[in-house]
């Protein structure tokens, strides 16, 4: 398999296969590809891992795209202005990620929902309890919101991040939510009630932009009937 990530406003990545390779996307998730390409749906991992899938918010079914030919080639694109980041899934020994950051994967990778350690994560981390763990071996394709930035923690290093600006981190990095302290901040900061507390060691991606956010300034400035 080889991929070449194109464009920069709202970035595509292309995969060529040989004949025998695939790779699997969200429902969806295909923008375009070339003859000899076959697709299959199915709920990938079996009816657990469907389920979770659903908690997440995602589609319980997934499309699988195997080449029929060498050289055929497959493309998938993010849904909104951004980046796309690629993470060799078994040279980072998993990978943890929020729910909205995958696009596609070799068939290798499994994903599936990762419970966080702290109940009080999932409670008020404003991403849900479930965020998805990726494992196995193989490319994994996440999408950015606005343009990636990547920190490297050393052991117990912090990183304070709004929780919505969380793309990804490695399995070695523990997660967990803050509460801003003083009232002031709370009420005056515009910042909401909490952070996202990342401690390391290792790899942590977050996005600069937050498209909920964004969308949410974009509604609040259409005028009202």
């Amino acid at each position: 398999m080889r991929y070449e990530i194109i464009g920069k406003t709202v970035p595509v990545v292309e995969v060529t296969l040989n004949r025998g390779e695939s790779m699997y996307s969200q429902r969806g998730g295909m923008s375009w590809q070339t003859e000899g390409v076959n697709m299959t749906t199915n709920a990938r991992g079996g009816v657990m891992k469907s389920l979770g899938r659903m908690l997440t918010g995602e589609s319980i079914f997934m499309n699988t795209y195997t080449a029929g030919v060498d050289g055929a080639k497959v493309a998938f694109a993010t849904t909104v202005p951004g980046d796309i980041v690629p993470i060799n899934v078994g040279e980072n020994n998993g990978f943890t990620i929020q729910k909205n950051a995958f696009l596609c994967a070799e068939p290798g990778v499994d994903i599936q929902i990762a419970f966080t350690k702290r109940f009080t994560a999932g409670l008020f981390g404003g991403e849900g309890f479930i965020l998805q763990k990726a494992t196995g071996n193989g490319m994994l394709f996440l999408e950015v919101d606005g343009d990636p930035v990547e920190r490297v923690l050393a052991p117990g290093e912090v990183l304070k991040v709004d929780t919505g600006n969380v793309v990804g981190f490695e399995s070695t990095v523990s997660y967990e939510i803050e509460t801003i302290k003083g009232l002031g901040n709370i009420f005056l900061g515009g910042e909401g009630l909490f952070l996202t507390k990342l401690v390391g060691p290792g790899r942590v991606i977050i996005q600069s932009q937050n498209f909920g956010d964004f969308a949410g300034r974009i509604l609040g400035l259409m005028p009202k009937k």
